[in-house]
């Protein structure tokens, strides 16, 4: 991982979320927690915002969810656009960038003389495996 040094509670709060099978509510990393001392949430949402802002978390909005990013050491704030293909059944996620949607999308804003700030894409469907 390629950060800034993490304070404890942020190195606990990635810890959960990289040995996790798929994205936690930030109560499930609360609940995880409590043996390490976090009683509130409020202890996980700071660790989770700087996690965020380092860039080696996402938040999956449609889920109110978090996951590890796949590529930390590219900083995905550098990628343009992030999109996740969330499975219903099985709760897997797949990050992956496509920059080419990524320069069409920019190209549609600059057109309209708007400056994104932020891009997530979220596709909700069923993955392969579920779907056989």
């Amino acid at each position: 991982m390629n950060t800034p040094q993490l304070t404890k509670n942020q190195a606990l709060v990635y810890d959960v979320l990289e040995k996790s099978e798929g994205p936690l509510s930030a109560y499930t990393i609360l609940d995880k927690l409590r043996d390490h001392g976090f009683r509130a949430p409020l202890q996980v949402y700071r660790a989770l915002d700087k996690l965020l802002e380092y860039g080696v978390v996402h938040r999956l909005e449609s889920i109110n969810s978090f996951v590890v990013c796949a590529h930390p050491d590219e900083n995905c704030h550098n990628h343009g656009t992030v999109a996740f293909a969330i499975c219903e059944s099985c709760g897997q996620v797949i990050e992956f960038h496509d920059h080419e949607v990524d320069h069409r999308l920019m190209d549609r804003m600059r057109a309209k003389k708007f400056k994104a700030e932020k891009t997530t894409i979220e596709i909700r469907g069923v993955c392969g495996s579920c779907a056989a």
